[in-house]
């Protein structure tokens, strides 16, 4: 019989693949949103950047939820609630409607990841928090991909105005089932066998015995502001989403209109590299896993990042310099198998100095990056106008990676927030 473990996985994975449907699914119609609302590059842009400000301020916030009222109620609540904000996109009227409601969604969204991530500290062993991360992770590349390729049909068929309430009621159904199944702590589920029970209360923490429980002791701020390894930990991850934002926000357009595509066919294309991310994600994961068995905590999340951080910045540099979609798009997965290579470096590093405050400091960690995320979505089009070329954000972003390249040698996963 499947572990319970196992299908808290599956349950989170759904979440990403969700999440990630949601998130993509206004950059496949925006030609049509475009032309229903009146609005220019520059405005797109900020649409798209908005709802990265909205998703940013808020992840402490949600990680701090996550920690004090569990990773059950929480993460049922937020789905519920982006899921109206997606369905709401569909009433806006202008731009200045489609801003507040893609900052709101923004907002909504912004608890998930840091509360999956405090559901991993408290039911996933050590050993396994790396490919953990990166099965979770990959939903979200693979949520994309779907996105990227079925959203397009949908706006065909149904308009883009319906495709967003569809969405709305395939996230409530998520919810209701999440709320059902899931507990906060293993030891609360009726499903769990006593055998996989002590495996995990032995093994999720270092250091940890059969019958310890996790303690919630308050979190001084203080302890956020002065963790360097928080503070590397951000730096790091704002690179990491300079770079894979673009992915969700402006390669589908941007392939459209450099090599005149239609909609399906820049699907495709641009659906790519976010399957290699979910490779990168599960090779990472594996590594990571490998390299702490072996005996080795510190390089088991450091090595991934590193090598993921220099694969991308080439796969950047290499996209600059092609003619034909197929060799735009193969070097820019390899620069997104790079990228999503770092993902379960950062995550499983956020629950190692974390511990029970893993949600508030994945959730400050995810709103650095996500502040990446706001600067590209406007870096891009605004490049592009001042400079009359794609090629600058191309450079831009490949040197942000060798920059988290050489931070990484600074972030030491033994050191926990409270040191």
């Amino acid at each position: 019989m499947l572990p319970t473990r196992y299908w808290l996985v599956v349950g989170t994975f759904s979440l990403s693949v969700l999440l990630y449907v949601d998130r993509i699914c206004i950059s496949t119609a925006k030609d049509q949103i475009s032309a229903d609302l009146k609005l220019d590059n520059i405005q797109f842009g900020w649409a798209l950047s908005i709802f990265s400000l909205g998703y940013a301020l808020f992840q402490t916030p949600g990680g701090w939820l996550a920690d004090k009222y569990g990773p059950r109620r929480l993460l049922a609540s937020i789905v519920v609630i982006w899921s109206i904000f997606t369905g709401l996109t569909a009433a806006a009227t202008n731009f200045v409607t489609l801003l507040v409601v893609r900052f709101l969604f923004g907002a909504g969204e912004a608890g998930a990841f840091p509360g999956v991530a405090r559901a991993a500290y408290s039911w996933i062993p050590m050993g396994e928090r790396g490919i953990v991360q990166g099965i979770n992770f990959s939903g979200s590349r693979f949520g994309g991909a779907a996105s990227l390729m079925v959203i397009p049909w949908m706006v065909v068929s149904l308009g883009w105005k319906t495709s967003f309430i569809v969405l709305m009621l395939v996230g409530w159904i998520w919810a209701v089932v999440w709320f059902w199944w899931f507990r906060d702590e293993p030891a609360d589920h009726r499903g769990i066998e006593p055998r996989e029970l002590g495996y995990i209360l032995s093994s999720r923490q270092m250091h940890a015995t059969l019958g310890e429980k996790i303690t919630e002791a308050p979190l001084a701020l203080g302890a956020l502001a002065k963790s360097t390894n928080l503070w590397f930990i951000s730096l790091q991850y704002f690179c990491s989403n300079f770079t894979f934002f673009f992915c969700l926000a402006w390669l589908f357009p941007y392939m459209k209109g450099r090599f005149q595509l239609d909609g399906i066919e820049a699907g495709v294309y641009s659906a790519t590299p976010l399957v290699f991310g979910a490779f990168g994600n599960w090779t990472a994961g594996w590594l990571v896993d490998k390299i702490y068995r072996d005996g080795n905590w510190v390089w088991s999340r450091r090595a991934p990042a590193m090598l993921g951080f220099s694969l991308s910045a080439i796969g950047l540099i290499g996209s600059v310099y092609t003619e034909s979609p197929w060799a735009s798009v193969a070097w820019f997965s390899l620069a997104v198998l790079g990228g999503d290579m770092t993902l379960a470096s950062s995550w499983s590093c956020c629950m190692d100095i974390g511990k029970s405050h893993s949600g508030v400091v994945s959730g400050t960690m995810n709103m650095a990056g996500n502040i990446g995320s706001f600067f590209t979505a406007l870096a891009f089009p605004y490049l592009l106008e001042l400079t009359g070329s794609h090629q600058p954000y191309f450079f831009v972003a490949a040197g942000l990676n060798l920059m988290a390249v050489c931070i990484w040698m600074k972030i030491d996963p033994r050191i926990p927030l409270e040191q």
